[in-house]
């Protein structure tokens, strides 16, 4: 399943405020030395700054207890079984979607969260309703979406179209991300289905269509699609576009477009699970990173999106802050999507599939 690390940076930024999380978890409501208990945060690896971590201690004398992950499915299981008692988690999408349907969850007082109310835009609200649709359990933190990365140097016509990625000519200079949603997303659209369909006729046709394609991959990859690019060894990949903005920094002659015939777009939210020890805790901590001064900190550490209004407005770089990959205008597009949990059927059939196209 969906896969996302930010760029590699020194471990050791962490290491004063990580804590695995089983070695907090003993007295976890309340610490001595005038602490004012605990908060246990899990998080993608590497999608956060940590000096937002130390301000909100220092601030409010809560220790943040932080342990990471690095997809969905790793956390998922480790938090089902209770065997860490997390507070807050920051699952995409369709995870979200997939622990409210199996109870997990608390919902939102927003009353004690007013950041996420007057921060956090009312599109980014609206997205989340394909998940969260009464949006009771999440307050988004990153988004962005799938695209095409390209380098112009080394393509013969602008790339507009997922087709593109079977064009013979590009033969061993494609990269599709080694994701099973994320790669039948992108056949998926191509064949004008819904990335969320569970139609076998529609998701044998996608199959084929990968298994079509594959002779002309280079490679499936995660986070190599960014430095493959980079180094100019790929001319077309399938991307994140929050590593988009990272790569075109580094090499100027990459270029970034969402494909017409629509695409994905992500959302990474904090939500609270239903049995958190430090429910008020994880309250305070949420509402502190949705602050503008804040979530902008954040947004230039990790580098994708900010769904919040008040951050953006602080971006110094102008060029960043009127980005169109990283705060694109989604009603110029058509299609657009976000992933949701299809159940244990379609979990199975999904990876089944993806098998099929993986061994043939």
């Amino acid at each position: 399943m969906r896969h996302r690390n930010v760029r590699t940076r020194n471990k050791a930024l962490l290491g004063g405020i990580m804590l695995l999380a089983a070695a907090g978890m003993a007295g976890c409501g309340s610490s001595g030395g005038g602490k004012s208990g605990q908060v246990i945060v899990y998080n993608w690896g590497e999608y956060i700054d940590p000096e937002t971590i130390e301000m909100f201690e220092e601030e409010t004398g809560i220790e943040v207890v932080y342990d990471e992950f690095e997809t969905n499915e790793i956390m998922y299981p480790k938090v089902e079984s209770g065997a860490s008692s997390y507070d807050v988690v920051c699952p995409s999408d369709y995870m979200i979607s997939k622990m409210i349907a199996n109870d997990m969850l608390a919902e939102i007082n927003f009353d004690n969260i007013p950041n996420a109310k007057k921060n956090i835009g009312a599109q980014y609200y609206e997205q989340s309703k394909g998940f969260d649709p009464e949006n009771k359990y999440a307050v988004p933190y990153c988004w962005g979406t799938v695209g095409i990365l390209y380098n112009k140097t080394m393509v013969e016509e602008p790339i507009t179209s997922w087709a593109q990625l079977w064009d013979e000519k590009y033969a061993d200079n494609i990269l599709m991300q080694d994701s099973v949603r994320d790669a039948f997303m992108v056949a998926e659209k191509l064949n004008g289905f819904s990335m969320n369909t569970t139609d076998p006729q529609e998701l044998e046709t996608a199959k084929n269509s990968l298994i079509e394609q594959k002779p002309l991959v280079q490679a499936y990859v995660i986070d190599q699609v960014r430095d493959k690019m980079i180094g100019n060894e790929a001319a077309i990949g399938v991307i994140y576009s929050g590593e988009a903005i990272y790569t075109q920094r580094e090499n100027p002659d990459l270029e970034y477009v969402i494909p017409e015939e629509g695409t994905n777009v992500w959302i990474d939210s904090w939500v609270i699970l239903k049995d958190a020890p430090n429910k008020e805790n994880a309250e305070k901590f949420i509402d502190f990173m949705c602050r503008g001064d804040i979530a902008v900190k954040n947004f230039e550490y990790i580098t994708y999106s900010t769904p919040n209004d008040a951050a953006r407005e602080l971006i110094e770089d102008e060029e960043i802050r009127n980005s169109e990959i990283a705060f694109p205008d989604l009603s110029k597009y058509n299609n657009l999507e976000t992933f949701v949990y299809l159940g244990e059927d379609g979990d199975a059939l999904y990876n089944e599939l993806w098998k099929e196209v993986k061994s043939n």
